[in-house]
């Protein structure tokens, strides 16, 4: 018999790395970065709480993209807390892929592409 919880045993399994793409607009309107709204800075301290895997980038079309790994629920948790966005933000669109790119050992920022 297993001395973990269950939990315990969930946040030890990976589900398949996930990609994100949102896009967000400020309460001016203002979309990307320029917006001011910290997305990705956003992202980083919310994988990092979740203790994800991966990484985050912003895109020259003012879109934010990320990959996150870790247990199912963590992902899940991470999916919908970017479906909401920063507290500045007004999340206007989010897609999501199932992706098999390496997701890494840690959760950083890329650079913008």
């Amino acid at each position: 018999m297993s001395s973990l919880s269950s939990s315990q045993e969930s946040d030890n399994l990976t589900s398949p790395p996930l990609k994100l793409c949102a896009s967000a607009t400020g309460e001016s309107g203002d979309k990307g970065e320029g917006a001011g709204v910290f997305y990705r800075n956003w992202t980083i301290d919310n994988a990092n709480e979740l203790g994800l895997k991966g990484w985050v980038r912003n895109r020259r079309d003012g879109s934010v993209e990320a990959l996150f790994s870790g247990s199912p629920e963590k992902v899940q948790e991470m999916e919908q807390r970017c479906r909401r966005g920063p507290p500045d933000a007004m999340v206007t669109g989010l897609q999501v892929f199932p992706c098999t790119d390496d997701p890494g050992t840690a959760f950083e920022c890329k650079p913008t592409v």
